[in-house]
């Protein structure tokens, strides 16, 4: 019997062979300094697409180089950094993998910023955070501006998908959250304000039937921090805005309070399913599911409708092709060259 986590799903113009997805995960490869992904980045990526990974979503690239959280990050902010992805995309494409990239700006946890920026100027918890700058109005503008071009150098590298970093603490978490948007200009009075101008801008950039992913915070665990009814009514905005799935995590604005994060699999499954009720749209569930059969039931239960796998991936770039076995599934995907190992 086919299992659903191998079952296939069409996104708007994207066709998927599965449900697996590639969540994206920072390399920090210290060769990286420009911005350009390096031969670390091309081997560690294509070795996922041959594995059978359904979807791949590049680590966080930015859109400015001092959005990154560290000097050692990703970014699109320069069109002489197009090839560099270029390459690594069309040699996925090469083994019949889907590739997307995740667009962010880490705002006041940009670590290796002189002075990073921010809706508000009040500092990420941390010795290693430094006081950001609030952001004129005119200059929210501006970086709405650079979510759209880093987007049109993604669509120019050929990519199959768009992610929006609106999670974890970053620069469109900050302006969504009322801890760290203490503004009292358009973008401080509807947190939802500037992530719809970026899915607006973002859209513009992108073919027409391309999906948009976003990656939202559903809950935050610092004290007085927002919990999943603002994260669905944001959800509802940017969808319709024009967000076509949503990647479903948690927390990243600061220490956890008297509210903590699970530390078990499967425990923002919840959050996903909430949301993809709510706003009844697509939705990638992440959080410690490497295991098959749980991965399998979240899919099989509807409570999402893929999953996200960060760690087990690191691990394992062939943990598609292994959780097929595990399933009892014969996967699509077995290089020739290795078929007699299985």
């Amino acid at each position: 019997m086919r299992q659903k986590l191998f079952s296939s799903y069409d996104l708007k113009g994207l066709h998927l062979s599965n449900r697996v997805v590639m969540a994206p995960m920072c390399q920090y490869s210290v060769k990286a300094k420009d911005g350009k992904p390096n031969e670390w980045h091309y081997v560690h990526y294509l070795s996922r697409a041959i594995g059978g990974t359904g979807l791949i979503i590049m680590e966080m690239t930015d859109v400015d180089p001092d959005g990154r959280i560290t000097d050692f990050d990703l970014g699109l902010w320069s069109d002489e950094q197009i090839p560099a992805f270029a390459r690594i995309i069309d040699g996925v494409h090469s083994h019949n993998g889907k590739i997307g990239v995740q667009i962010a700006h880490a705002g006041r946890k940009a670590e290796d910023a002189a002075i990073p920026v921010a809706p508000s100027a009040i500092p990420f918890p941390g010795s290693t955070y430094k006081m950001p700058r609030a952001l004129t109005t005119e200059e929210v503008r501006n970086v709405v501006q650079q979510f759209a071009e880093a987007a049109r150098r993604a669509v120019e590298a050929g990519v199959d998908t768009i992610e929006l970093h609106g999670a974890h603490g970053y620069l469109i978490h900050q302006f969504q959250s009322p801890l760290t948007n203490q503004r009292d200009d358009i973008y401080g009075q509807d947190f939802a304000r500037f992530g719809v101008e970026v899915i607006q801008a973002v859209k513009k950039a992108m073919p027409a039937d391309m999906p948009l992913l976003f990656r939202i915070s559903a809950v935050e665990y610092a004290d007085g921090g927002y919990d999943i009814d603002h994260a669905i009514e944001l959800s509802k905005a940017y969808h319709a805005a024009g967000v076509d799935a949503f990647h479903v995590s948690s927390g990243g604005e600061g220490p956890a309070g008297e509210r903590k994060p699970g530390n078990y699999p499967g425990y923002q499954v919840p959050f996903a399913r909430e949301i993809r009720a709510a706003v009844n749209v697509p939705v990638i569930a992440v959080g410690m599911l490497e295991d098959p059969a749980l991965a399998e039931s979240v899919i099989g239960s509807e409570d999402a409708d893929f999953v996200a796998i960060a760690r087990g991936l690191l691990r394992d770039p062939y943990w598609a092709t292994h959780a097929a076995i595990a399933l009892r599934n014969e996967p699509d995907r077995i290089p020739v060259q290795y078929k007699r190992a299985y």
